[in-house]
């Protein structure tokens, strides 16, 4: 074959760290990322929740203590990015179950899909955030 005839195959290069301002990950990336994001912050914190939790239901006065705690803005604060990690973690796992069955794998559903996961948990924590700071 000569090389005339031959396709010029596409030449990919490792980006240089200095590069990654000019670099703009798709929306399935960023949504792949924050799948993994918020699946380590949900798994880094169980323990702690979990011995909040315990020591909660010990007595009405480890409750009323805190719920007290829970009241600070900040301690709320934290309480919404578990609230957000966890409605971004199961959204998107339902998006990958899905893509396991061979639906939505092209570019534009892909991305679709991407845009529906970031507005069902951004939707659902506003909600849950509505709540938490007394608005309804």
């Amino acid at each position: 074959m000569s090389n005339a005839l031959q396709k010029k195959r596409p030449e990919f290069r490792n980006i240089h760290i200095t590069e990654l301002s000019n670099y703009r990950l798709p929306l399935a990336g960023i949504v792949s990322i924050l799948h993994r994001i918020s699946g380590f912050l949900m798994f880094a914190l169980l323990p702690v929740i979990l011995y909040l939790f315990e020591k909660s239901i010990v007595s009405e006065i480890s409750f009323e203590h805190f719920r007290g705690i829970v009241s600070h803005p900040v301690v709320k604060l934290v309480i919404l990015a578990l609230v957000w990690a966890y409605f971004q973690h199961f959204a998107a796992g339902v998006r990958h179950l899905v893509m396991d069955t061979h639906i939505g794998l092209d570019k534009d559903s892909a991305r679709k899909s991407a845009a529906t996961v970031l507005a069902i948990s951004l939707a659902l924590t506003a909600l849950v955030a509505l709540k938490l700071f007394g608005v309804f």
